[in-house]
């Protein structure tokens, strides 16, 4: 089984790709842990544009992303399934994710779309009060609201790529963290793969 999960940062689709992950035994893959991995043990080039990254609380580009998951989806660990959240932020990474799992033989199950309002994805990641790695506030309403505007700029193209597939599915993101598991189980189940 490959899930992607889709949506606005605060969407909560960390916290449910996890629950699923978790759920079916499967590896939790995220954009965020591959940068934070890279910017911490890479003494090279991709770790000093992780580190960038991060200090400045903005996204890696998509020519860096594809370098780190091109690493990643090749190792041993993720070739029976995974659960991947953050990644694709753009159609141009959806494409490019699709010809790599072609290449290995792979096709996505399902792509979980967790729809939240702005207000609500906003404070959200305003509570979670995440940090640098200097120890710095990662996130301020105004670097929220930059990467929110580049998120809302890619986000219909997306949803559309995976949805002339007939791959994605809509979920509602704000009601309680066990509401949108079960939501998350029901659809599973009604495709028989659960």
């Amino acid at each position: 089984m490959y899930f992607i999960f889709y949506g606005a940062e605060g969407s909560g689709k960390s916290t449910q790709a996890k629950l699923l992950a978790d759920k079916f035994q499967l590896p939790y893959l995220s954009s965020g842990d591959l940068v934070r991995k890279y910017s911490t043990e890479d003494k090279g080039i991709m770790g000093d544009v992780c580190r960038g990254s991060l200090d400045k609380g903005y996204y890696v580009a998509d020519s860096e992303m594809f370098v780190l998951w091109k690493h990643r989806l090749k190792e041993s660990d993720v070739q029976a399934g995974w659960v991947i959240d953050g990644f694709p932020r753009n159609q141009v990474q959806a494409k490019f994710l699709a010809d790599k799992l072609e290449k290995y033989g792979h096709q996505i199950t399902t792509v979980f779309y967790l729809a939240v309002s702005e207000q609500e994805s906003i404070k959200r990641l305003l509570n979670r009060g995440r940090k640098s790695p200097d120890g710095s506030l990662h996130d301020s309403p105004e670097k929220i609201a930059s990467r929110l505007k580049m998120y809302q700029k890619e986000e219909k193209a997306v949803l559309n790529f995976y949805r002339r597939q007939k791959l994605l599915i809509e979920i509602n993101g704000e009601p309680s963290i066990d509401v949108i598991h079960q939501a998350i189980l029901e659809q599973i189940k009604g495709k028989k793969w659960g």
